[in-house]
């Protein structure tokens, strides 16, 4: 026997010798004890332990879910997130307007002014003299705005196009979060970090004190609250008589869209908060706006006003209340609206060259939290 095949023949008996003679759920610790690949596991699970990341990929595997089956999914258009606007934040104290750049610097001769808030505007040029931002927010009127010209980075993230519906649920993570390796706050952790806005699949789900977990990979576990799921589901909800229509889940503050029996799309979104529901419901379509204004006060002392301009693909189907681009932030998969159903601007850019007016939209809250009462809600202004 040459020396080469000696060494592999004494390699093999040594690996021999440290696996247990039966199936390692009869080897007590010592089967527990043994290390095994992946391979190895799902190869030969009775000489390797029952449990762990290894135990978990057998149990996945047998079924059906690992290895991950694909999402299906199509190339989107890169170009879907850009905007021909340049935004800039206004001071929360707002801001005066003047006639010129001179006026401007000097602060004289304001012609008319920005009320304090939370107000973003979109300019056109920006000056920057004697050490000052001056901005045009419209043909001759002028904003001071800081030391220096600058614009707000618009948020990229873009949701899934789909050649045909996936077969099991996914979602985002939407909170940088380590998994725990079973279901429960107080379980020992992974090591491994997920962070926003990670794409994950659906395994599995447990119950556990009265929060689900999802196992979103061998040996990971994440409570619901941190996930954006997606549950395809292509029968049409009650209500719905056409073959497409946007679905908005307001519990998970996903959207998904659906085409002749196919989900097409799905992303994450940002709907009303608690006070300023998004409210629930079959509506349509009613108004399609490329760039819209948007603007208004709930309290009275209108402490909080907000404008917004050149809001961008714009679908009304409530009253006020509208799928729309959203570029003041990037909070995605979080409630965080006056009642509208925020997206990124390319996401918002798809859903406008999807939908016509007319197009069905269903608005639900499987957690039943969202009040349903109509008299709770108003236009939505």
């Amino acid at each position: 026997m040459s020396s080469r095949l000696a060494l592999l023949a004494f390699a093999s008996s040594i690996v021999m010798a440290t696996l247990p003679t039966g199936p390692a759920q009869a080897a007590g610790p010592a089967g527990d004890s043994v290390l095994c690949s992946p391979q190895m596991q799902l190869r030969h699970p009775e000489y390797c332990p029952p449990t762990g990341p290894g135990g978990q990929l057998v149990e996945m595997t047998e079924a059906g879910s690992y290895p991950p089956k694909p999402l299906h999914l199509e190339r989107l258009d890169p170009n879907l997130s850009y905007l021909p606007y340049s935004y800039r934040r206004v001071s929360d104290k707002g801001a005066k307007l003047y006639g010129s750049v001179e006026d401007a610097l000097k602060e004289s001769g304001a012609i008319n002014e920005i009320e304090s808030g939370f107000v973003y505007v979109s300019w056109i040029e920006c000056f920057e003299e004697q050490g000052k931002a001056i901005y045009m927010v419209a043909p001759g009127v002028y904003m001071r705005g800081g030391d220096s010209c600058g614009e707000i980075g618009l948020p990229d993230f873009r949701g899934l196009a789909f050649s045909r519906t996936p077969d099991h649920p996914f979602g985002w993570i939407v909170s940088t979060v380590e998994p725990s390796r079973t279901p429960g706050y107080n379980e020992p952790k992974t090591g491994k970090t997920r962070y926003r806005p990670e794409l994950v699949q659906i395994y599995e789900t447990q119950e556990v004190e009265g929060v689900s977990w999802y196992r979103i990979g061998p040996d990971e576990w994440v409570a619901d609250n941190l996930l954006a799921i997606v549950t395809p589901n292509p029968e049409r909800p009650e209500g719905i008589p056409a073959d497409q229509w946007i679905d908005i889940n307001l519990y998970e503050q996903t959207v998904s869209v659906y085409d002749q029996g196919e989900m097409v799309f799905a992303t994450m979104a940002s709907t009303g908060l608690p006070g300023w529901w998004t409210q629930p419901g079959v509506f349509q379509v009613e108004t399609r706006l490329e760039v819209t204004d948007m603007t208004g006060a709930f309290e009275a002392d209108r402490s909080d006003y907000y404008l917004l301009e050149d809001v961008p693909w714009v679908l009304y189907y409530d009253g006020a209340r509208a799928m729309h681009g959203a570029y003041w932030h990037n909070g995605y998969g979080l409630p965080r609206s006056h009642g509208c159903v925020n997206l990124s601007p390319a996401d918002a850019r798809w859903l406008f060259n999807f939908a016509q007016e007319g197009t069905w939209v269903h608005v639900w809250d499987p957690s039943g939290k969202t009040p349903t009462d109509a008299d709770s809600y108003g236009s939505g202004v």
